[in-house]
């Protein structure tokens, strides 16, 4: 059996369709699958098992990367093409069964809305898959904790929480947790650089991976951490994914919609309010409340 599952370019929405596509493993067991993805999202997917490939979809000017996915999936009669994309192209590859999520808002978080493409209650939640390689390599670059992660970067300003709190809800969490070292993840470039510094240099004992580690290594990390903080982003829904307890920090976006979803997961809302409020309105006792009930 083959399927073809083609996924967000965007890190967090790739990382919450892990659920789906672990779902369709389990059900499939003999099954391969393909994977078609954003470059960002590519490295969520490198050690799933049963997969022949990923295929990046770089954007190019007037769609033109649609095409190119088409080139490379036309010559296959697929089982079952799965598209979260709502593209056309679901229907343009020949196939025995699709399933194709159409455009337009929904209700309910969005591991809800992928799981009634499949009728499945309640939904599955996301999947994280490292190697061996990424788990020894974890060891050495966090060999003893405990550890708490902080993600203070996002993919634009507007999400991103002073940094100054985060040091403030570290230094809380570390009265309770004497010897807790900060983790200080982020992503590659150096408008994550910028962002992430400031911590750095408030916490001069943290160790920093920012920009360094691939996402599975990110993930084995991540997994070694007891907690991990962060901003509405891709890490925060990798942490959720890796198993680590994850608070997520939310203002002009809806946790209803985009909290992290994981086995022990909470989130702090700027100004009591969901998706309407500036980050600069949650407080420090307010993500410590939440962060508490992690413990």
């Amino acid at each position: 059996m083959r399927i073809l599952f083609i996924t967000a370019t965007r890190l967090g929405d790739a990382v919450l369709s892990t659920g789906l596509l672990d779902h369709l493993l389990r059900q499939y067991p003999q099954a391969r699958f393909t994977i078609a993805c954003g470059p960002v999202a590519e490295g969520v997917f490198a050690r799933m098992p049963r997969r022949d490939r990923t295929l990046v979809m770089d954007k190019r000017r007037f769609d033109r990367h649609w095409l190119d996915l088409w080139l490379q999936v036309v010559g296959h009669v697929w089982d079952l093409v799965v598209d979260l994309r709502g593209s056309a192209m679901g229907y343009l590859i020949p196939a025995r069964r699709r399933a194709i999520l159409r455009g337009g808002r929904r209700p309910g978080h969005k591991t809800q809305q992928l799981a009634a493409l499949f009728g499945l209650v309640p939904p599955p939640q996301p999947a994280c898959w490292t190697g061996p390689e990424d788990d020894a390599a974890a060891l050495k670059l966090l060999p003893e904790g405990p550890f708490i992660g902080l993600g203070p970067t996002a993919n634009w300003s507007g999400k991103v929480w002073p940094a100054d709190r985060f040091v403030s809800l570290f230094h809380a969490l570390r009265a309770g947790q004497p010897g807790a070292v900060p983790v200080i993840f982020a992503g590659p470039g150096a408008a994550e650089r910028a962002m992430s510094a400031p911590v750095l240099a408030a916490l001069p004992g943290a160790i920093d991976l920012g920009g360094q580690l691939s996402l599975p290594l990110a993930s084995a990390c991540l997994s070694r951490c007891a907690l991990f903080i962060g901003n509405d982003s891709g890490l925060m829904h990798l942490a959720a994914a890796a198993g680590t307890p994850t608070l997520g920090l939310f203002g002009p976006t809806p946790a209803r919609e985009y909290g992290p979803a994981g086995r022990r997961t909470a989130i702090a809302l700027a100004g009591g309010l969901d998706g309407g409020a500036e980050m600069s309105a949650l407080g420090v006792a307010a993500a410590l409340d939440a962060a508490l009930t992690l413990r």
